[in-house]
């Protein structure tokens, strides 16, 4: 995968995962198990290292770094794997109401890409930035934190579930 900035190891980067067309995918806890459940594996399994992290509607950010091999590498991985079970839960699922529509706009949105998939997913690009300083880190962090209440979902950062600012939320953060 191409990219204007790329990771490399040992770095620390604010990441984004779009889903293609901002598609509101993850208003279903089906589908936020499933990417919640993809994270866990690549903390667990693929050195994933994540320090913060908020899940949204039709994206994720990610503060995250990978002291051994290329972050880049490993969010593609996680991407096309994702991808696929995501396609597959959507297509099986007979109580998603949106379940034509998700599949014609995935496909509508494959169609211009020069590659052979039926459908695209998640946009290309992760957009990673590196994050030098403290000052950075924090702004980025406070980005995070704050996306749920921009978008008017809580009042409070620390009540939205699907974020590293919610004390009980579903994936481990390492400390900074």
């Amino acid at each position: 995968m191409s990219e204007l900035r790329k990771t490399y190891e040992g770095g620390l980067f604010f990441v984004t995962l779009t889903v293609a067309g901002w598609v509101d995918v993850f208003t279903r806890p089906v589908y936020v198990e499933e990417v919640v459940k993809s994270l866990k594996h690549c903390q667990q399994e693929e050195g994933l290292e994540l320090y913060a992290y908020v899940i949204m509607s039709s994206h994720l950010h990610l503060i995250a770094g990978r002291t051994e091999g290329d972050l880049t590498e490993l969010l593609g991985r996680f991407k096309s794997v994702t991808a696929k079970k995501m396609l597959k839960l959507i297509a099986q699922n007979e109580r998603e109401s949106r379940r034509e529509w998700l599949l014609y706009l995935f496909e509508y949105f494959a169609k211009p890409l020069k590659q052979q998939e039926t459908y695209q997913f998640w946009q290309k690009a992760n957009h990673p930035t590196a994050l030098w300083t403290p000052a950075v880190v924090q702004q980025k962090i406070e980005y995070i934190h704050m996306n749920p209440v921009v978008a008017g979902l809580v009042s409070e950062p620390h009540h939205y579930q699907l974020s590293s600012a919610h004390p009980q939320g579903p994936l481990v953060v390492l400390a900074l």
